[in-house]
This record gives structure tokens, sequence and C-alpha cells, in this order.
């Protein structure tokens, strides 16, 4: 094992951060003059049942980072092992990310795709710097659940649970 102290090689660091599997999701809102946003996100766990809230984090660097800071609701979509496609396209730098896809309107107009594993319907309650990014805890107001496997990610390749 290469141990790595005081100044992070940046590749070697995201290279292991990498052995640790995730899920993926999309995280959607709309701002306040109507635009939908989202995004594809990695950085997504629990954090208490009671009351129920979750965690994740966006880059600062992100032309979008303001209007997810500034939102009050947004939607976390849970990809399906089918997904990966769309994990890729919220990825990309396109302008419209929703022309053409179907879904629905959540909790203040946010985004709730179709066809994903789990979604969660989140109110923007507490935003924390992290370094280059900004962590967000949430309360989550509704979800929903299917019996769909969900897409991993895990050594800079997607997978699926066999």
């Amino acid at each position: 094992m290469t141990a790595h102290k005081n100044k992070v090689d940046v590749r070697a660091f995201r290279s292991a951060l990498g052995t640790f599997a995730t899920g993926i999701t999309v995280v959607t809102a709309c701002t306040a003059d109507g635009r939908r946003v989202g995004l594809t996100v990695n950085s997504f766990n629990s954090v208490s049942l009671e009351p129920p809230l979750v965690v994740w984090s966006l880059a600062r660097s992100l032309p979008f980072a303001a209007d997810f800071e500034n939102c009050e609701y947004y939607a976390i979509n849970v990809l399906a092992e089918d997904q990966q496609d769309l994990s890729q396209h919220f990825a990309s730098r396109l302008e419209d990310k929703f022309s053409g896809l179907g879904f629905s309107e959540g909790l203040g107009g946010a985004p709730l795709l179709e066809g994903c594993c789990a979604r969660f319907e989140c109110r923007n309650t507490v935003r924390h710097p992290g370094g280059d990014h900004v962590v967000f805890i949430s309360e989550v107001e509704r979800f929903e659940r299917s019996e769909r496997a969900p897409l991993i990610y895990h050594g800079g390749a997607y997978r699926r649970l066999a």
C-alpha cells in the first residue's frame, strides 16, 4: 500500500477514493426564475433516520453551484442499472439537460426523473463550506423507491451488482 503525506497528489487521491463503490444519483432543482438544473453526483449518503437527513456535495467551481445553494428544494434521483446514459447526460455540459426527458415535478418544481431506483425530495436546509466543495445536509420530506437494481460506480467505471 502506498502512503501519501503532506502535499496530496490529486490523481492518486482520486484513485484511492475510487476504490469505494458508490451509487449514482442525479440531483435536480428548479431555480427561482423557473430554470431546471441537474447534475450527476455520487457523493450522496444518509445522515440520520430521525429526522430523515441526507448529505451530498457539489464542487464550488461549477457554474450552477449557486443555483443549488439558493433553491428551496431539490430532488435526489438514484439511478437504476440501465440508466448509465442518463448519468452521462447529466454529467455533460449541455445547456438544457431536460429537453426530451421524461420527468414530473416534485416539491418546489424539482424534476423527478422516471425509472429510478429511488427518489428523495429534500428541503435545502444546511450548507457548509468543505474545501473546494459545498456540503449539503438536507431534510427528506418525501421519498419513494422501486425494486430496480442500482447503477454502481467503482474504480472509474460503471458497474452492476452481480
